[in-house]
C-alpha cells in the first residue's frame, strides 16, 4: 500500500515562504512520480507541481512558476515544495499523491494520480 503524509502547511503572511513536506518510502520516490495539488474552498482540486523519479525533471502550473520549487529530499525520504512570495490566492488545502503507473511527470492531472495523502492547510492573510 502506497501512504503519504503532507506536512508543513501554516499561516503566513503574503510574501512570506512555507516549505511543506511529502513523505514516502523510499521505493515510492524512487518508482513513482511525484505531485502536488491544491484545494480552496468551492473550487476544483488544481495540480501545483510534479517531480519525476526517473530523472528529477519538474513541471509547474504556470500559477506557481518562478515562486514554488519541487525537490526531493533524500535524507528525509521526502518530496518537498517550497513555496515563496505567497499570495492569498495560494490558500488552499495541499495535497500530495503518487502517479502509480508512470515515474515520468506526464501532466498535473488529478486523474493520473492516486494515493492521496490527507493534506495540510496554508493559509495567506495578512
Amino acid at each position: 500500500q502506497v501512504q503519504l503524509v503532507e506536512s508543513g502547511g501554516g499561516l503566513v503572511q503574503p510574501g512570506g515562504s512555507l516549505r511543506l513536506s511529502c513523505a514516502a518510502s523510499g521505493r515510492i520516490l524512487n518508482e513513482y512520480a511525484i505531485g502536488w495539488f491544491r484545494q480552496a474552498p468551492g473550487k476544483e482540486r488544481e495540480g501545483v507541481s510534479c517531480i519525476s523519479s526517473s530523472d528529477g525533471s519538474t513541471m509547474y502550473a504556470d500559477s506557481v512558476k518562478g515562486r514554488f520549487i519541487i525537490f526531493r529530499d533524500n535524507a528525509k525520504n521526502t518530496v518537498d515544495l517550497q513555496m515563496n512570495s505567497l499570495k492569498p490566492e495560494d490558500t488552499a488545502a495541499y495535497y500530495c499523491a503518487a502517479d502509480l503507473l508512470s515515474a515520468e511527470c506526464t501532466g498535473l492531472v488529478r486523474g493520473f494520480f492516486g494515493s492521496w495523502g490527507q493534506g495540510t492547510q496554508v493559509t495567506v492573510s495578512s
